[in-house]
């Protein structure tokens, strides 16, 4: 028994797309956008100061293959597909997270600080092995990796052979990220699709190392690591030397007396919709990671982009805003001035000020792009050329096809 066709095609394409839909999307254990999920346990007043020389208690590292010396946590990648990755069990409901980094070397290897929230609020450092002289950042409202434009490059001399210091400021109103103590780039709420891609919601802090050129990696994030891995010049291995933790609870500064927890209220994702509930905070360690499930990156939606059309919206801050080649933070002997060189990267500046940005220079750029503001705050708006679909859109067009196929 077969049922009539045009019923079974709108089945199919359905189902096909549907499925399609699924594989593009980041794990998380409970989305409370689409349900009633656990509290988050909070920081709240108890600001974490680890020494990473050894294990940090306010890091689940269950599953995770790390070790300890004297340069901090080593985080070691010997073959496809590992992925050392720890992650706090608690939640910080804005605040900062600064973190100590010496990147793991390496083509189509990638080291990352990533703050990510139930509903897949992100921010992100991330360093490419290959590239010793510029960290990128990067932000997710909900997930949403439509568009490629929130990407930056920032110019940092040896990124992996030298600890610099990366900090997070992260509050209602905007994100900001410093190196060795000097803004690199703010991100306001208005500038965020006018608050609705703006992360809002309390966040986990996530640290480690993943293959991004890997065997089974797409094309589009092999081209974004600087090509395949090879395992024969490895192990590559990152340090993380101290990561500080202190948490807002909501609001524009450090928190004033106990916080229990964060509670979503409703489904709307608004930082005005979670609810603080005060009282005493333990480490939760029934807290899952949040991210995607395959235990084969640190989980960060920045893997479910189109990395072609990332790279070709990519911008990077002008040389003038070069972070300060002194950090107090910066003394071993693995980073004994922490100064920084030019980036040999051809670059336009637009705007002025210590976050002036700059578009690359690249073949492969889609369209123009125009300044918008200025001073501090200029930035550049990648044109509206031709770019690559999403993975989603393109899984969905072929299912499509593959239905339609069908009625043949």
């Amino acid at each position: 028994y077969f049922p009539d066709m045009k019923s079974f095609s709108s089945t199919a394409l359905v189902a096909l797309a549907g499925s399609a839909l699924v594989q593009a999307q980041t794990y998380t254990a409970c989305n409370p956008l689409q349900k009633k999920c656990d509290a988050d346990p909070a920081f709240g007043n108890n600001k974490v100061d680890c020494d990473m020389k050894s294990a940090c208690p306010a890091f689940n590292t269950q599953g995770a293959k790390i070790d300890y010396g004297d340069k901090g946590a080593v985080f070691t990648i010997r073959g496809d597909g590992e992925s050392p990755t720890i992650h706090t069990g608690n939640y910080l409901f804005f605040g900062e997270v600064e973190v100590e980094v010496q990147a793991a070397p390496g083509k189509g290897i990638v080291t990352s600080v990533v703050l990510q929230s139930d509903d897949l609020d992100e921010i992100d450092w991330e360093w490419i092995g290959s590239q010793n002289q510029e960290v990128q950042t990067n932000y997710f409202g909900k997930g949403n990796t439509d568009s490629y434009d929130r990407g930056r490059k920032h110019p940092i001399a040896d990124t992996t052979s030298r600890f610099h210091t990366y900090k997070i400021r992260w509050t209602q109103s905007s994100v900001v990220w410093s190196i060795n103590g000097q803004p690199v780039r703010t991100l306001t709420f208005q500038e965020a699709k006018g608050g609705n891609a703006f992360p809002q919601t309390p966040m986990q802090v996530k640290l480690g190392t993943w293959v991004a050129g890997g065997a089974k990696s797409s094309p589009g994030t092999v081209e974004w690591a600087d090509g395949k891995a090879d395992f024969s010049k490895g192990p590559f291995v990152g340090y993380y030397r101290r990561v500080t933790i202190t948490d807002f609870a909501g609001k524009d500064g450090p928190a004033n007396g106990g916080v229990k927890e964060y509670v979503y209220s409703d489904h709307s994702g608004s930082f005005k919709s979670i609810d603080v509930k005060m009282g005493h905070s333990d480490k939760d360690s029934k807290h899952a990671e949040n991210g995607l499930g395959d235990g084969h990156d640190n989980g960060s939606s920045s893997h479910n982009e189109n990395k072609s059309a990332v790279e070709e919206n990519m911008t990077s801050t002008s040389s003038s805003s070069h972070p300060s080649s002194t950090s107090s933070n910066s003394t071993s002997s693995d980073s004994d001035s922490d100064s920084d060189s030019p980036s040999s990267t051809t670059m336009a500046t637009v705007g002025s000020g210590s976050n002036a940005t700059a578009t690359l220079s690249s073949p492969r750029k889609s369209g123009p792009t125009s300044s918008s503001g200025s001073g501090s705050q200029a930035t550049t708006i990648p044109g509206s050329g031709a770019s690559a679909l999403p993975v989603a859109a393109l899984s969905v067009v072929f299912a499509v096809v593959a239905a339609q196929l069908l009625l043949l």
